[in-house]
């Protein structure tokens, strides 16, 4: 308790700079494989995708990233063992951030998408076990971790693939693709308004006092949806009047892929809205306990109003991160595994969000990014297994598996080194 009273400001420091650490690894890994299949599709270029999320994320993490936090995410740790101690929790909480953000770093630079909200979890639970024992970990809640391993990336695969192959069938195998296009990708823009929308009234809006029922989401999600896609008719009617759209016209299946590119810009900007306000949480939970417990003087609430720094701090970290390190994670989700036109990369961008949507109405533990290499996979089987690239989703897969032990080994180690710096 002493070295909290004493030490408290160089403490906050120095989780702090933690937390910049981790919300830079967010940045390089999670957000840049947001942006890979916009990148890859070739729908925005690296600086188009670096400048929309460095707007967008930003937007997200500061406008709607949350008023209050839980301390732990998503329950990992009983907090009732830390009670009597409260520099261990101190202590872990900036050991788990420099883990989960070092192990990002490293899987960035690497090129492997994984999950960061695996990083952080496989961080606190290894301090948790270290310093109190694994009785204080919520195993249940790892178990649903695992799980989520297989769950999410099979139906996220499979919404990629439905929505690839309607495409193809409805727009591309016929004799006039765009008259076609100008049809049915209004439709397809009303799917994705919707669950873009719903993505954001569900995980976004909530933290700016915007607090909806289930019923008043959707009905705000279809009018919203209803509008965009009346705006997107007319606007491609307009763009395409003069041509009929068959196979052999230069606006044929070109014209079709830009009016993809359209919709894929529209969803990059929104999910990088819905992402910035959801996943810094990863990087702003851990710091706002740490915080909290020592201007409290070892207090522990469940609970703690952030302090007016650390949601910029978050953002300004994101941003950092994808600007100087995202473009390897870009090139591995958009380039290769399969290969993506802007068509392609809708249906994987779209299947994610659908996913989103599902998983936060279930309570299913997710990770975006398992998600969206899902949707990917998806769409690659869609054209034949011969499109997919088995060694790097091979690579991708083991990185996945060991992201867990890898930030809990790490947590255990800067454990011990903070303990030794403190006490």
């Amino acid at each position: 308790m002493e070295i909290l009273t004493n030490y408290g400001t160089m403490i906050i420091l120095v989780a702090a700079f933690f937390g910049l650490l981790m919300a830079i690894g967010i940045g390089a890994n999670d957000v840049a494989n947001a942006m890979g299949t916009s990148v890859g599709s070739k729908a925005l270029t690296v600086k188009q995708a670096i400048i929309i999320a460095m707007i967008f994320e930003f937007a997200g993490a500061y406008l709607a990233g949350g008023e209050v936090t839980d301390t732990i995410r998503k329950g990992v740790v009983d907090m009732s063992y830390f009670t009597n101690q409260p520099e261990v929790l101190v202590y872990g909480m900036m050991s788990a951030l420099l883990a989960a953000g070092t192990w990002l770093l490293v899987a960035s630079y690497m090129g492997w998408p994984v999950s960061t909200t695996h990083s952080i979890i496989g961080a606190i639970i290894g301090f948790a076990c270290i310093s109190v024992g694994p009785e204080a970990v919520t195993w249940s809640s790892v178990q649903g971790i695992v799980g989520s391993w297989l769950i999410t990336p099979l139906i996220s695969g499979l919404f990629a693939y439905g929505i690839f192959v309607s495409a193809q069938r409805l727009i591309f195998d016929t004799d006039t693709p765009l008259v076609n296009a100008k049809r049915f990708v209004p439709v397809y823009m009303f799917i994705t308004a919707m669950v873009i929308a719903l993505v954001t009234i569900k995980k976004g809006l909530k933290h700016v006092g915007l607090h909806l029922s289930n019923g008043e989401a959707w009905v705000a999600s279809i009018v919203v949806s209803a509008i965009v896609m009346a705006f997107g008719y007319i606007y491609i009617s307009r763009k395409y009047k003069d041509d009929d759209g068959s196979a052999t016209d230069s606006n044929g299946y070109a014209g079709v892929e830009r009016v993809f590119s359209l919709l894929m810009v529209v969803t990059a900007c929104a999910m990088a809205f819905a992402h910035g306000s959801n996943d810094v949480a990863n990087a702003i939970g851990p710091l706002s306990a740490v915080v909290s417990t020592v201007e409290n003087l070892g207090q522990i609430a469940s609970q703690s109003t952030i302090a007016w720094w650390i949601l910029p701090l978050g953002g300004i970290g994101i941003v950092i991160g994808l600007a100087t390190m995202g473009h390897k994670v870009m090139a591995t989700v958009g380039t290769g595994i399969t290969e993506l036109t802007p068509s392609r990369g809708f249906a994987a961008q779209l299947a994610t969000a659908s996913t989103v949507v599902l998983a936060s109405g279930t309570g299913l533990p997710i990770s975006t990014t398992q998600t969206l290499v899902g949707g990917v996979i998806g769409v690659a089987f869609a054209r034949g297994i011969a499109a997919l690239n088995l060694g790097v989703v091979r690579n991708i897969v083991a990185s996945w598996v060991i992201t867990l032990p890898a930030g809990a080994l790490l947590a255990v180690i800067f454990f011990y080194i903070m303990q030794a710096m403190f006490g």
